[in-house]
């Protein structure tokens, strides 16, 4: 028979490695908003730089363009859901027990 279930090492193991990377704090809020304003800026300035090229073929710089459209701004939502639902569930176990 298999066991599944966590210890309780294991489950505060990943919890910390969540947090670590999910976890909002001020200075993360900055540097999310300082990364999307760098995004817009390189895919403005590379599509300058190589205007004719992509004028010619029809293209356009995707990267940097990717990063703060879809990339970014899902980071950050996904790491508001953690905060709250983190900072919610340790308000309702401090209040029950």
């Amino acid at each position: 028979m298999k066991n599944t279930d966590c210890t309780d090492d294991q489950v505060t193991k990943w919890t910390h490695r969540y947090d670590k990377y999910l976890l909002l704090s001020w200075k993360r809020v900055l540097i999310i908003a300082g990364a999307w304003v760098l995004s817009v800026v390189l895919h403005n300035v590379v599509y300058g730089l190589f205007y004719e090229y992509f004028r010619r073929t029809g293209g356009d710089e995707a990267v940097f363009f990717i990063l703060a459209i879809f990339v970014i701004p899902l980071y950050f939502i996904i790491s508001l859901m953690y905060t709250v639902i983190r900072k919610l569930s340790k308000l309702v176990r401090n209040r029950t027990g």
